[in-house]
């Protein structure tokens, strides 16, 4: 009789296990874990046509992210490698995963082509880019584009006027007042097509004003088509945001000149670039020195934002300190003024 009993209760027991781990491996909740990811050699993803080789290397840092379930939610709590992000600051609203995939591909693409164009001027190869449009990156729910228009969409007119840059697009679309008719011209796979659209008021949370109106489009990309002398390969595969410009102006730079910048050393780090070569500030600095470090880098750029209190350099030098990080943290504001520090080193 007690043998009876024992299995019903046993049973039970382990149906209790398997719905516990079911919920812990697969309840989202609402945050994105990070962790340190790799720092990748740049040479081997981008090649100059008759470029220079370097004794030393410049390597781009990254950070891993995923969905926290609960498992993931303690183990973040845990460790100081790793950070919870709340999914508000990760994606916008209403933005789907294949959205949310697309625009940070279409970051890195656009930072690409940002460092060339520095590096290019820098060394005094031809550069330049034509215009072409405006990408759909995303869209918003509840406002016409939703329908409308799709992800890769390229807009190259609004009411027949030629449309080329965001803020072209921002210009047009701005003039027009709410319930106000607009027809848009986008090339989808190829085929050109109008597409008629009316001005609305923005969802209320995303302008509680109700002052803001548009059509519905998030984070547009302007369409570049570069063209450089001598030709340029770039591969990333599937690494996505804008934080590797510096490092790649660096690495276009130092394939395109005889004199090695690298010295011999092993350099790593993170900003963003603009057109001018000033380097902007990025998520997960923390992640990317302990990844730098790992990797056995001996300098690592971290962006200073002229001297901000709170800028990635400063978070930098605590990352690298709670790890006793044998790599030098180096405040960089601009392209020019890395190429200045490199120039300072002796050769390793």
């Amino acid at each position: 009789m007690a043998n009876t009993q024992r299995f019903p209760s046993l049973k039970k027991r382990w149906i209790f296990l398997i719905i516990f781990v079911l919920i812990i491996n697969f309840y989202q909740l609402p945050y994105y874990f990070t962790k340190p990811g790799d720092a990748k050699v740049l040479h081997t993803v981008i090649e100059v046509e008759g470029g220079f080789e370097d004794k030393g290397t410049f390597m781009l840092t990254t950070v891993r992210m995923g969905p926290a379930n609960i498992i993931n939610y303690v183990w973040a709590k845990m460790s100081d490698a790793r950070e919870l992000i709340h999914k508000d600051f990760v994606r916008r609203s209403g933005e789907t995963d294949e959205e949310y995939h697309h625009r940070q591909l279409m970051m890195m693409s656009t930072s690409q082509d940002l460092a060339t164009i520095v590096a290019y001027n820098k060394a005094g190869k031809e550069a330049y880019y034509t215009n072409l449009g405006v990408i759909v990156t995303g869209t918003i729910e509840q406002m016409p584009a939703f329908d409308l228009l799709e992800l890769g969409d390229l807009i190259v007119a609004v009411d027949q006027r030629e449309i080329t840059t965001v803020d072209e697009l921002l210009a047009q679309i701005g003039d027009k007042q709410k319930d106000a008719e607009v027809s848009i011209t986008i090339v989808r796979e190829g085929v050109k097509k109008d597409v008629e659209l009316h001005v609305t008021s923005f969802p209320e949370d995303l302008d509680p004003s109700g002052e803001r109106v548009g059509i519905g489009i998030t984070s547009p990309v302007t369409k570049r088509e570069l063209s450089v002398n001598p030709d340029i390969f770039i591969d990333t595969n599937k690494i996505g945001g804008p934080s590797a410009g510096l490092m790649f102006s660096l690495e276009i730079y130092n394939q395109l000149i005889q004199e090695d910048i690298t010295k011999g050393y092993q350099i790593a780090g993170t900003g963003t670039i603009n057109e001018d070569g000033e380097v902007g500030r990025i998520g997960g600095i923390k992640q990317k020195v302990i990844a730098a470090e790992r990797a056995g880098a001996d300098y690592f750029f971290a962006p200073n934002e002229f001297d901000s209190p709170t800028s990635n350099y400063i978070d930098a030098v605590e990352a690298a300190e709670s790890i006793n990080a044998r790599m030098k943290i180096i405040p960089i504001d601009t392209f020019d003024q890395a190429i200045e520090f490199l120039g300072s080193l002796d050769p390793k």
